[in-house]
C-alpha cells in the first residue's frame, strides 16, 4: 500500500506526539509495511483511506493505539549483546548487594522490555548466581508502551527461535519447561518481574528508587529534546550509585552532562555524578 506524502507527516506527527518516535524522511517503507496489515485487515482499500479515518477521529481511539504499537519497535532476544549482563553480573551486583546488605532490598527497572527477554534474563541471573538473595525483597519492574507485547511478556512463552537466540542450553533446561512446541519460563523467575504498561515520552508513574536502571535500545528512536527528558527523570528516580546501562549504540555524552560513565570490559554504564563538597 503506497502512502502518500502529507499522510506519512501526519504518521511522523502522531508518533512523535504519542511516544517520542522519530520517523525520519525514507522511513515511509517502514510505515507502510506495519500499518498496511491493520489497514487491510480492518477493511480499508488503501493505507491512505485507513489513515483519513485516524485524522476524522481524537487519537484515542483503538486505530490510534494500533498505530502507536505496531510502530514501536520491539527487537529483543535474551542475554542481547551479552557483555553488559556480564558487567551485571560480574560487577554491578556484588557492589551493590554489598551496599544495600544492611536492608536486604533491591529495585531494578528493565524500560522498554519488550517481550520479557530482558528482565528475565536479569532474573536468571540473580537466581543462577546469587542465591544469597533469597531472603531479600527482590523486584524487578519492567515497563512497556504496547500492551501486545506486554501480555506476551506476562506468559513468559517463548518458541524455539527466540531462547535460540541467545539463551545458553544449560539455563533453558533449567529455568525452562517445554509447552507443546514453546518453551515456558518457571515461575519461580517469573514471579521476580512485575510488567507494567508505562509511556515513557509522558508523565511517568510514581516509581520507587532503583538501583539499577536498563534502557537499551530505545532512546535511539527518541530526538534529543527526549533523550534529555528521559535521562533527567532517570537520576531522579535512581539511588545514589546506582546504575544505568544504555544500548551499544546510545551514550549521555553531548545530551545530559551530569552522568559519568564506567567501563567493565566490553561494557560501558552510567552513574549520576556526585556534588563536589566544599572544601573545609
Amino acid at each position: 500500500m503506497a502512502l502518500s506524502e502529507n499522510n506519512f507527516k501526519f504518521i511522523q506527527d502522531l508518533a512523535r506526539e504519542a511516544a517520542a518516535i522519530v520517523l525520519e524522511p525514507g522511513k515511509e517503507y517502514l510505515v507502510e509495511t506495519r500499518l498496511g496489515p491493520i489497514a487491510t485487515q480492518s477493511g480499508f482499500k488503501s493505507l491512505d483511506d485507513f489513515i483519513d479515518q485516524l485524522r476524522q477521529n481524537p487519537k484515542t481511539t483503538l486505530f490510534h493505539d494500533q498505530v502507536i504499537d505496531a510502530m514501536t519497535t520491539n527487537e529483543t532476544s535474551f542475554f542481547r549483546d551479552f557483555h553488559p549482563f556480564e558487567a551485571l553480573r560480574q560487577h554491578i551486583l556484588p557492589r551493590i548487594i554489598e551496599q544495600r546488605a544492611p536492608l536486604k532490598r533491591l529495585n531494578i527497572w528493565s524500560a522498554a522490555s519488550s517481550t520479557g527477554q530482558e528482565a528475565y534474563t536479569i532474573a536468571m541471573i540473580l537466581r543462577e548466581h546469587f542465591p544469597k538473595l533469597g531472603d531479600w525483597n527482590v523486584s524487578i519492574v519492567a515497563t512497556d508502551l504496547s500492551p501486545t507485547v506486554l501480555a506476551q511478556a506476562k506468559l513468559g512463552l517463548y518458541s524455539q527461535l527466540e531462547v535460540n537466540r541467545g539463551l545458553p542450553a544449560p539455563l533453558l533446561m533449567k529455568y525452562f519447561t517445554k509447552v507443546d512446541a514453546k518453551w515456558a519460563i518457571r515461575d519461580d523467575v517469573k514471579k521476580l518481574v512485575d510488567f507494567r504498561q508505562m509511556n515513557l515520552a509522558k508523565p511517568w508513574p510514581i516509581l520507587p528508587l532503583f538501583d539499577i536502571i536498563f534502557i537499551r535500545n530505545v532512546m535511539i528512536y527518541f530526538d534529543v529534546d527526549s533523550k534529555k527528558s528521559i535521562l533527567r527523570r532517570i537520576r531522579q528516580c535512581l539511588q545514589p550509585q546506582g546504575t544505568l546501562f544504555l544500548g551499544t549504540a546510545e551514550t549521555t555524552m553531548n545530551i545530559d552532562p551530569d552522568w559519568v560513565n564506567l567501563v567493565y570490559g566490553k561494557a560501558t554504564v552510567y552513574q549520576v555524578k556526585q556534588p563536589l563538597l566544599n572544601a573545609a
